[in-house]
């Protein structure tokens, strides 16, 4: 199967009431590790990269292994996604290069200039037939080009958010309602609202919805961190049933990135912390592949809900 547009999988999110992950990629284990999860899922699956990350891992190198995961699993059922756009060149660049879906990040202009740096985009992209993720509302935290003070940041206002589909055409619509990104989400108690979503999705019902800064910051990879020799003290995220709450109550798409990343670390961690002479880097990639894969399982089979939905 070839790399599909998120539209038939979002359509079917809204129907069935379960969300989609989508997953950031930066190397090949952790795209082994998603695929190979979402296969053994039969669940659909988003593999999206920052701007920053396709820096890193290059372009054609990003397209090329997402080609070689669909030659490994021929009924995977995956969306190549840019996370984050900050412009229109750079959606251009990955509509040019291939990406399925793109996201162009406007939240930190205007509300008019969002609007039409957003409809720039998607007329460029759905005349390639791309489809556009938008943002409204500004999240807190920092995570590779967005770093936004907690002061600074905005819940979604739901009047604009249906202001803002009619007049820009996106395809779906990211949203601010109490996540953040990185490893530090909440002070204290974990609390999402809600009733802006519920406002938001009676206002659009028809547009799919999309939650950023939402890893859970597994417990139990921080601690596994930590114990070899990390240090990332009070790291804490939005708690699975939240998440899950989110997947029944009209969210279609799940951002997760900082938990793939401590699910690396730990891994790798653990393998140096064991055996400090180790330096074939096929001894700590493996287990850290397994650990992604498993990370990954988990929320699409017990916080999504998109086992058996591909």
């Amino acid at each position: 199967m070839p790399l599909v547009t998120t539209k038939n999988m979002f359509e079917k999110s809204m129907k069935e009431h379960f969300a989609i992950g989508a997953f950031n990629v930066n190397n090949m284990e952790i795209i082994q590790g998603i695929a190979d999860a979402a296969a053994e899922e039969n669940s659909p699956v988003i593999m999206q990269a920052s701007s920053s990350a396709i820096k890193y891992a290059r372009m054609a190198y990003l397209r090329k292994m997402l080609e070689a995961a669909l030659e490994e699993h021929p009924n995977l059922q995956v969306a190549l996604h840019l996370d984050h756009g900050p412009d229109f060149e750079t959606c251009k660049m990955c509509v040019d290069g291939g990406f399925t879906s793109v996201m162009i990040d406007g939240s930190k202009y205007s509300f008019e200039e969002n609007i039409a740096l957003t409809k720039q985009v998607v007329d460029y992209a759905h005349a390639k037939g791309v489809v556009v993720e938008a943002e409204l509302g500004k999240l807190a935290g920092v995570e590779d080009e967005v770093n936004v003070e907690a002061k600074d940041a905005m819940y979604t206002n739901p009047a604009q958010a249906e202001e803002f589909v009619k007049r820009t055409g996106c395809d779906s619509l990211a949203i601010a309602i109490g996540t953040s990104h990185g490893a530090y989400k909440f002070k204290g108690e974990a609390r999402l609202r809600f009733d802006i979503l519920k406002e938001i999705k009676a206002r659009i019902p028809n547009t799919p919805i999309v939650l950023h800064g939402a890893s859970t910051v597994i417990p139990e990879l921080v601690e596994m961190c930590n114990k070899y020799g990390g240090n990332i003290p009070g790291a804490k995220g939005v708690p699975d049933e939240m998440l899950h709450e989110a997947s029944l109550s009209g969210v279609s798409k799940i951002n997760v990135d900082t938990d793939l990343r401590l699910a690396m670390t730990a891994e790798i961690r653990k393998v140096f912390a064991e055996d400090p002479s180790a330096f074939d880097p096929r001894k700590y990639l493996t287990p850290a592949r397994e650990q992604i894969k498993k990370t990954v399982q988990h929320k699409i089979r017990d916080v999504f809900g998109s086992s058996n939905k591909a």
